[in-house]
């Protein structure tokens, strides 16, 4: 059964230079990197009612982990009745006890304004609730691509474009009067759309009741934090040779053990594997050195934000190169997105997001299978049929567990004794086979689970998946239209 081809083509991904060379971003800096664009939205007040609506109720489907946020803080993914996409921070209840001071912070951090922030633009106070909104950043965070990637690790290119645009955010911030920074890391990085990286706006609010101005982990601390529990400039630039270490190395590495390996001149055995061959030794060299500096022991003896962006221009790579190729990120076009607008089960696969996708159908389980008709002989039902269940149990327990090779296994025991027909059998192995790096079998058993259920739209999700893995952009596009089409039909039939 080959794959159902069609003329229309969605037109994911787009041509898009960077907005600004070198000397762009040279200007970019120097005029403290505001860069102020007139469709950003003014700062906004909502109401609790407007963001229960635009979350679904704070519905727990909607929770994401994008945005850098530890419990007891939630972070949500909302849309508001324009069709704009938000971020809503949901303060545990302990947290900001002055209603006041809470909105007085908002409101300046509000007044913020760059392309290198995924900016506040809005909050509400209602009682005991108290919440942020900001910019929806869909591309997930740093710490994601650099320590948890699974089709390919961050270009050099890119990882220097990321301490150049994070630089630059500080430098703005500090501008603007706002430079002290809370608990920087790598999660607090951010990509917009266009695979841009951003500063998330939540860490600049001065700290609260709603936990420390850094995490536990008392290795990544500047040392005069643990000494003054105080946040000031120098502690952020701290942290910011920290995440230069992070990108050097591919891992999140403690100071003291970088600072060894570079004292000692063994900063080769500091740099992540993966980039063996792809950076020069001179540009290693100096982001080494960068990050030796802002790691200094004494707080005077690090630079500040703007040095450190001139340092960071002198090394860009590919300037040219817009981040979403860099990041092998689709681009969605305007049309694109106004004529398909696509579920987490489709964002995943457009991202080539695995561990949502299994997330997904961990939650969902075989409810899929309700219905199907399975005609079993008498001798089915002794021994041959309780072999084959057990087959299937075996696979659900690899599968939940994620040992992809032992589901792979039982499922094709389950699937060969030829005794039950399971739809949600054939996608899980297809997920199983994708997380092996075998997309052609994966096709296959996504491919079989449409033929059991043809108007499932989990299959032709699977099939999307599978095609992108193996690089038939055009074909896949396709086959995510039409899941995307199948599952709002269905989403319209149980609302009827």
């Amino acid at each position: 059964m080959g794959v159902r081809c069609s003329k229309f083509s969605m037109c994911w991904i787009q041509s898009h230079h960077l907005k600004a060379s070198v000397l762009e971003s040279y200007d970019l800096a120097e005029n403290n990197g505001s860069d102020e664009k007139s469709e950003w939205p003014s700062f906004t007040e909502f109401s609790l009612d407007q963001l229960k609506a635009a979350t679904s109720g704070f519905s727990s489907d909607n929770i994401v982990s994008e945005h850098g946020e530890k419990a007891p803080n939630v972070v949500y993914k909302g849309k508001l009745d324009d069709d704009r996409l938000i971020a809503v921070k949901r303060f545990n209840r302990t947290a900001w006890p002055d209603s006041r001071q809470f909105l007085e912070e908002a409101r300046l951090v509000g007044s913020l304004r760059s392309e290198r922030l995924a900016n506040l633009i809005g909050c509400c106070c209602e009682g005991e609730e108290k919440l942020l909104v900001a910019e929806f950043m869909p591309h997930e965070t740093l710490a994601k691509h650099l320590f948890h990637w699974e089709n390919q690790p961050m270009k050099w290119a890119m990882r220097l474009r990321v301490a150049l645009h994070l630089a630059q955010a500080l430098e703005y911030c500090s501008s603007k009067g706002r430079a002290l920074y809370h608990d920087l890391n790598a999660y607090r990085v951010l990509f917009d759309k266009d695979g841009n990286p951003t500063l998330s706006c939540f860490g600049l609010m001065k700290n609260s009741r709603d936990g420390k101005s850094y995490s536990t982990n008392l290795a990544f601390t500047p040392p005069e934090y643990l000494r003054t529990g105080r946040v000031t400039q120098e502690s952020v630039v701290y942290s910011f040779g920290t995440l230069l270490l992070d990108l050097l190395s591919g891992k999140h590495i403690p100071p003291s053990h970088g600072l060894d390996l570079i004292r000692g001149k063994n900063y080769m055995m500091l740099m992540d594997s993966a980039l063996e061959g792809h950076f020069s030794k001179d540009d290693g060299t100096e982001l080494v050195r960068l990050a030796s500096r802002c790691l200094q022991y004494e707080p005077r003896e690090r630079p500040n934000a703007k040095s450190i962006v001139t340092s960071l221009l002198l090394l860009q790579k590919e300037v040219e190169v817009p981040s979403h190729v860099l990041m092998d990120i689709p681009q969605e076009t305007e049309s694109s997105t106004q004529q398909v607008l696509l579920s987490p089960f489709g964002e995943a696969c457009l991202r080539g997001d695995l561990t949502a996708i299994h997330g997904i159908l961990s939650k969902v389980g075989y409810k899929d299978d309700e219905g199907i008709a399975n005609e079993l002989s008498f001798q089915m039902w002794t021994n041959q049929m309780q072999e084959t269940l057990n087959s299937k149990k075996r696979g659900d327990t690899a599968f939940r567990a994620k040992d992809f090779a032992a589901a792979i296994e039982s499922y094709t025991q389950f699937i060969d004794g030829d005794t039950m027909v399971s739809p949600t059998v054939y996608a899980r192995r297809c997920l199983s086979y994708l997380m092996s790096d075998l997309a052609q079998e994966a096709l296959g058993d996504a491919m079989q689970a449409q033929v059991i259920s043809p108007g499932w739209p989990t299959a032709s999700y699977l099939q999307a998946s599978s095609l992108f893995k193996l690089g038939m952009e055009t074909d896949a596009q396709e086959t995510l239209k039409d899941g995307t089409e199948l599952e709002a039909k269905r989403n319209k039939n149980l609302k009827v």
